[in-house]
């Protein structure tokens, strides 16, 4: 194995499983009550599933209150997170939106209006995923949301040509717990082993 050199025997990481797939973009999710109250959740599982149709999956636990508001209302918004809001999304994936009003306001963000769906953006965020659920599939202590992506757009300094302008925005990754990183610069491969 190039740069880990020989391990006389692997141990068993069953506990933490998941977090060998770490890290991963830490991401805001905003989504909205029936009556247009919002909320911010920070979740890192989080994928493309489809290019056609335009299709996201995330990860939500069941006991979340903004799992309920997703499935309620049918949308959400995913915000792209930079390391420079690394405390505000701490903040979002540790504290309850059923235990504090205005989670986004106490969290010291912006919300703005969306373009197609009911739930806000966040201001600080460079880009945005608006999504609407088009299946819930339960998967244990989490549901699995697969939504349609309905309109995306990033601040055009940050997101150039199908890429990030790293010295621009690095997008906000979360390894576990409270520890986050950020991509280094990017290199290519040779095409060749």
């Amino acid at each position: 194995m190039a740069g880990v050199g020989v391990v006389a025997e692997k141990v068993d990481v069953m506990k933490h499983f998941y977090r060998l797939l770490h890290p991963r973009p830490a991401v805001l999710v905003t989504c909205v009550d029936s009556e247009g109250r919002p909320n911010a959740l920070a979740i890192s599982w989080i994928s493309p599933v489809s290019r056609e149709p335009p299709m996201i999956m995330i990860s939500v636990g069941k006991k979340r209150y903004s799992n309920a508001l997703i499935k309620e209302t049918g949308e959400f918004v995913v915000n792209i997170a930079t390391p420079e809001l690394v405390e505000n999304v701490h903040f979002c994936g540790t504290v309850s939106g059923r235990e504090v009003e205005d989670k986004i306001a106490k969290a010291k963000l912006t919300s703005e209006p969306a373009r197609a769906v009911r739930a806000p953006v966040i201001e600080e965020c460079p880009a945005h995923l608006e999504c609407r659920v088009k299946q819930v599939i339960d998967c244990g202590s989490h549901d699995l949301i697969l939504a349609e992506v309905v309109a995306a757009y990033a601040d055009p300094r940050a997101f150039r040509e199908g890429l990030w302008e790293q010295e621009v925005a690095r997008v906000l990754l979360h390894a576990g717990g409270n520890v986050y990183s950020k991509p280094s610069d990017y290199f290519r491969a040779s095409g060749k082993p």
